[in-house]
């Protein structure tokens, strides 16, 4: 007797799908859209596969870390200025430089003083120090990838048309273009409110919601006359972007983040404060 016909993995179903031909990237995404919903890829897939494409339209200025925003040594200071730095910012590498963020003089890895302190030799940063890439504000994320995966390098320094810097730019930053929305539910419904309920009672609230939105909904009075959003409003309450997990008190609710790149806040979830 003969075995039955295996059944087409998901990807021969996906190909079947696509034998269309989509014309133009727009078709594209329907179609994929159309294999999410009959089950032929996942929520994950997908976002991965739009993530991909997005990647290949977007420059580093589009992910970058502002230069106001990035975590550098000077090569003047000593370990014990520097190191609670690397403590508290938990980075693998840092740019090093002199004077000035403008001159970037090389990129050091935390890894690398290990040995200086487990030898107990005399520090010199300029001997460990690694080569620093410089990169244009308008290089494609794509082709940045691809540099970061053949040359071993994880950060790149973003230089602007004057050659001055403007900002940096890691492996972890593109690749979080692809996979960043796997973190939270992915859902395609464009017409699900900006606030959300959970089952515990706390909301889940996207950083683009009006704060006239939301001082409807929570009969808050937060002033929109400097910052039109929530995630504004969040922002200027830390005084800098902060990262999963952190919260804030603000009159009587807490704001905690739940999601948020290297580049802007997502969405917080939003609860009374004790």
């Amino acid at each position: 007797m003969k075995n039955p016909l295996p059944k087409h993995n998901w990807l021969e179903r996906l190909s079947t799908l696509l034998l269309r031909e989509p014309e133009d990237r727009e078709q594209l995404t329907e179609l994929l859209h159309s294999a999410f919903k009959h089950d032929l890829l996942d929520s994950d897939a997908l976002s991965m596969i739009e993530g991909v494409m997005q990647v290949s339209e977007m420059q580093a200025s589009d992910i970058m870390v502002p230069r106001s925003q990035m975590d550098v040594i000077d090569i003047s200071e000593t370990p014990d200025k520097f190191v609670p730095l690397m403590i508290e910012t938990a980075h693998s590498r840092f740019p090093v430089i002199e004077n000035s963020k403008d001159n970037v003089i090389g990129i050091l890895l935390a890894k690398d003083l290990l040995r200086y302190y487990a030898e107990g030799e005399e520090f010199n940063a300029r001997e460990i120090l690694r080569p620093v890439v410089f990169i244009p504000e308008s290089k494609r994320l794509n082709v940045l990838l691809k540099d970061f995966r053949s040359n071993r390098n994880h950060i790149a320094i973003v230089v602007d048309e004057y050659g001055g810097v403007a900002g940096l730019v890691t492996i972890e930053d593109v690749l979080e273009q692809i996979v960043g929305d796997i973190e939270d539910e992915y859902d395609y419904d464009e017409s699900v409110d900006n606030i959300v309920q959970e089952p515990s009672g706390h909301y889940r609230v996207k950083a683009i919601t009006e704060i006239v939105d939301f001082n409807e909904i929570f009969g808050t009075e937060f002033s929109n006359e400097d910052y039109d959003t929530v995630g504004g409003l969040v922002l200027n309450k830390f005084g800098r972007l902060p990262k999963r997990g952190e919260s804030v008190v603000m009159g009587s609710l807490k704001f905690i983040v739940l999601r948020a790149d290297s580049r802007r806040l997502h969405t917080v979830l939003v609860e009374e404060s004790k």
